[in-house]
């Protein structure tokens, strides 16, 4: 991998893990359309530790009230605080991330990486959050949060491995469904991320440590990584203040618009659907 993908790789995965558009299907998509190969699961994981630092940097206050708030909750302390109920909320929101993970591993890194998985899931998951943006409540402030909700939003979350759904496109749809408004549904998500991608990040870094960290690939993965956290920072920032005044319908036009276009390459083969996938 050459330095200029390495940084179109991380300009996308920070540009696009936090917007409700799938990091995952544009790095997929990308190197498709222009002929490189496939940089593949264990490389996304990776870069993403840097948008994970974004998060960490952006809501570090949020994290430490609720990990402080948890941890005492664990002692018998405090366990009807906003604080330990959101701590709550991320533990378990993130165990069915985790199991699914491990269970269906060897699939997400080879067949569901399909252009053809891309393109539905772009679509299925873009009208699901027209749903949720137009039918939902969208009343419940951060205050009302419980330990319940950790488990349905995380479930939402879970479907975020089948690539193109998009993370914080599931978990924001799961958390307005659940009724919160756009503001906490979209700082639950954020929060939720941390524990999966940190622990996904840090398994790949170590099983494929021998790839990435040495020789040639050593380079465009740190440099994919810091890049990853500049552009992912300033998209938590974007994105906080635009679903205040817009929602989420502008994601779903152009998630629905890029898999239609997906659908029209692959059915025209123009593309292949394993394009730059190496066997």
């Amino acid at each position: 991998m050459g330095l200029i993908e390495a940084i179109v790789y991380g300009m996308l995965q920070g540009l696009t893990e936090f917007l409700p558009i799938s990091s995952t299907a544009h790095i997929r998509i990308a190197p498709a359309l222009l002929g490189w190969q496939d940089p593949g699961a264990a490389f996304t994981a990776v870069i993403q530790l840097g948008t994970v630092l974004a998060v960490l940097i952006y809501f570090g206050k949020d994290l430490v009230s609720a990990l402080s708030a948890w941890f005492k909750s664990l002692a018998g302390k405090d366990r009807d605080s906003v604080d330990a109920k959101m701590g709550w909320a991320i533990f378990l929101g993130t165990i069915p991330i985790v199991v699914l993970g491990v269970l269906g591993e060897q699939a997400i890194k080879g067949s569901l990486r399909s252009l053809w998985v891309v393109a539905g899931s772009l679509v299925f998951m873009g009208i699901l959050m027209a749903v949720a943006e137009l039918l939902a409540k969208k009343t419940r402030p951060v205050g009302s949060v419980r330990p319940v909700d950790g488990w349905i939003v995380g479930l939402w979350q879970a479907i975020a491995l089948i690539p193109g759904m998009s993370r914080s496109g599931s978990s924001i749809t799961g958390a307005l469904f659940a009724g919160f408004d756009r503001p906490t549904a979209a700082r639950f998500s954020f929060l939720l991320s941390v524990p999966s991608i940190l622990a996904a990040g840090l398994k790949e870094l170590y099983d494929e440590r021998h790839n990435l960290l040495n020789g040639q690939m050593l380079t465009p993965t740190l440099v994919a990584t810091v890049i990853s956290f500049v552009v992912g920072y300033a998209s938590i920032a974007f994105l906080m203040k635009f679903l205040q005044r817009n929602g989420i319908l502008p994601f779903v036009a152009y998630r629905i618009a890029l898999g239609l276009i997906l659908v029209g390459l692959l059915a025209a083969g123009t593309l292949d659907p394993m394009a730059g996938i190496v066997k």
